[in-house]
């Protein structure tokens, strides 16, 4: 039986929705079972309980054998994620399989990064088997910048003139969903994107395309963008974002596309035009 975390959020439910799809039973720990309502109904086994809670963690591992392991970026995500490690191995699970990041790297200088990688690393030493997923963006990022694109025609990001390869959610949990139920997944590191490499100018083109009106980036003030994310987020996860977005724009973080979809899935990925006919409705 696979143990899902991070199931209510885009990804992990994504993760679900593919499991559920493919008739796999899967289990997930939350913490709001209120928000975890569409999980039940497709059929998900649900563990009331906190990541961080080692008797929780413990509780949802009973007859477990594959992890996904999926938690929130935070100051405390390494401590947790290698305390999860150290029960699923006492527990027998046999396989894990991680979110992590592309830009993770044994050179990263990003927080974020640094602490995907060591998590990974953690992971490789402790003798259970393990996958790594390794997305760049989310295309579903830009829904939060829908009420901007719908009324002002603009969107701003502090990305400079980096570029990224983005990938929808969709394909991710999908991804996630097969090397969790399919064969042959073990040892490999799967990096995900969609089917190109975009600025964020060329993203307001695609937008634009599709909207059939002007949609224009504008690049925001870096310093100015961290205040506005320290009003939403905890200081330190404030600060681990704008400097991995500041790597973006300096193009310190080189994305390249993957072939990952294709071979996994067998269909392509989807386009960031896709993703904005499937959403119109949120940016018209």
């Amino acid at each position: 039986m696979i143990l899902l975390t991070g199931a209510t959020g885009k990804t992990g439910g994504e993760t679900a929705k593919a499991l559920a799809a493919r008739g796999v039973k899967a289990r997930a720990l939350v913490r709001n079972l209120e928000k975890a309502a569409a999980l039940k109904a497709a059929g998900i086994e649900l563990v009331h309980g906190d990541v961080g809670d080692a008797a929780s963690v413990s509780k949802a591992l009973a007859g477990i054998d594959r992890l996904f392991l999926l938690l929130p970026n935070g100051e405390q995500q390494l401590a947790h994620e290698k305390q999860v490690v150290d029960l699923a191995r006492e527990a027998g699970v046999r396989h894990i399989v991680k979110m992590s990041s592309m830009e993770s790297m044994v050179n990263a200088t990003a927080p974020i990064p640094q602490m995907h990688w060591a998590s990974e690393q953690y992971i490789r030493a402790s003798g259970m088997a393990w996958t790594m997923l390794r997305p760049n963006f989310f295309m579903q990022n830009f829904l939060a910048s829908a009420k901007s694109i719908k009324e002002n025609k603009t969107f701003s990001l502090p990305m400079g003139d980096g570029r990224t390869a983005m990938a929808d959610t969709r394909d991710i949990g999908a991804v996630a969903a097969e090397a969790l139920a399919g064969k042959g997944h073990e040892g490999k590191s799967y990096d995900i994107t969609g089917p190109e490499v975009l600025t964020f100018h060329q993203v307001a083109e695609r937008f634009s395309a599709v909207l059939g009106t002007k949609i224009s980036y504008v690049p925001a003030d870096p310093a100015a963008y961290l205040a506005i994310l320290k009003r939403v987020l905890p200081e330190w996860h404030a600060n681990a974002v704008s400097a991995l977005f500041g790597e973006i724009a300096a193009g310190e973080v080189l994305p390249h596309l993957s072939d990952t979809v294709r071979r996994l899935l067998g269909r392509e990925p989807v386009s960031l035009e896709q993703f904005i006919r499937d959403h119109i409705a949120a940016f018209r």
